[in-house]
């Protein structure tokens, strides 16, 4: 079994990110398990408070301790990611060398109604990522284009994916699960 942190860089209920996540989901084999740590309760990072993390910040980091893997979804918000996600990255990679991020191997993941799709997020995530020691999945990239068709309601609050949009993140999740076997066989023969 492997157990995926998905971190959703939006937090409106409806937003675009979240629903792909949602749709992502489905298209996973049985052997993938995933939660869904909440970034929204969190307060703002404050160094003052490494000693004594608030519990929604310990939650926060024992939800990605016990992940095999990290697959964040973000939108793109005036060229970066959201402060909401870099508030939430910083919270658990804190008290310096108690980070829960390092070793973790990442995904990332974007959809935006923007022509560039969230290219320039990610790549703002992925250097932030980098420091963090996390290990992250660099092809396939996948800056998803929104549009009304993408999602298909199922039931009333069901969506899947457009089959040629499920056939592309179906290969891109298995892309990573390959990726997720290969770090943590590394790690092992260390």
């Amino acid at each position: 079994m492997t157990h995926i942190a998905i971190v959703v860089g939006s937090l409106r209920e409806q937003s675009f990110n979240r629903r792909l996540a949602r749709a992502l989901v489905k298209l996973a084999p049985s052997s993938v398990t995933f939660s869904w740590p909440d970034i929204g309760n969190l307060p703002l990072y404050d160094q003052d408070d490494d000693e004594d993390q608030a519990d929604p910040v310990k939650t926060f980091k024992a939800a990605i301790q016990a992940a095999d893997a990290v697959v964040f979804v973000t939108p793109e918000y005036n060229r970066s990611i959201p402060g909401v996600l870099k508030n939430a990255i910083d919270h658990a990679s804190r008290p310096y060398g108690k980070s829960a991020w390092r070793g973790k191997p990442a995904g990332i993941l974007g959809v935006s109604p923007g022509i560039l799709g969230t290219a320039l997020a990610q790549q703002h995530l992925r250097n932030v990522l980098s420091v963090l020691d996390m290990p992250t999945m660099s092809q396939p990239e996948a800056y998803v284009r929104w549009d009304e068709g993408l999602l298909v309601q199922v039931e009333e609050n069901d969506e899947v994916l457009r089959e040629d949009s499920a056939a592309f993140l179906r290969n891109w999740l298995a892309r990573f699960l390959e990726f997720v076997a290969q770090v943590q066989a590394g790690r092992a023969v260390k």
